[in-house]
């Protein structure tokens, strides 16, 4: 049997049909699944954010206190170091930010005499312990937590 010039075979076309649509419906499944992970990757790497409020200082933990100025390129530097402290050492101390210009970071100044870009730390009961100029790396910032935990008989790991 010969074809006759212009005749399609219905078959042919139908299995090319399932072919295409089975394709698509795989693309558009990967497409949707690397949205997914691309979102879960970008929510795991955006740091966490700080506490702008110090009702936390002298609650039973250590607290680290750092003077953000958004006019100091020091400040963004110093809370990635922040970020990295708090990933190592999770929930043995209080990460917080007093926000130069805002009312509570104004209060917080004014009452510790800190100044922008410092960094202060305080002991679980609440008496500030030591202050420095930012930018404290992790790995110090760490070793300032367990010093404060250790000083008042407490476990920073």
């Amino acid at each position: 049997m010969t074809s006759k010039p212009g005749y399609e075979d219905p078959t042919i076309k139908q299995h090319h049909t399932d072919t295409t649509a089975r394709r698509g419906l795989w693309v558009k499944l990967g497409v949707l699944a690397t949205l997914v992970l691309a979102v879960v990757l970008i929510f795991n790497v955006i740091p966490k954010g700080f506490k702008t409020t110090h009702e936390e200082i002298g609650t039973g933990k250590p607290a680290v206190v750092f003077v953000y100025d958004p006019n100091f390129t020091s400040s963004n530097t110093q809370t990635e170091q922040m970020n990295e402290a708090r990933r190592q050492i999770g929930d043995t101390a209080f990460f917080l930010i007093a926000r130069v210009g805002s009312p509570t970071g104004e209060e917080f100044r004014a009452r510790y005499r800190a100044n922008s870009s410092e960094i202060l730390l305080f002991s679980p009961s609440g008496q500030l312990l030591e202050r420095d100029r930012a930018v404290k790396s992790a790995g110090n910032i760490i070793q300032w937590v367990k010093s404060a935990s250790a000083a008042t008989g407490g476990d920073a790991r």
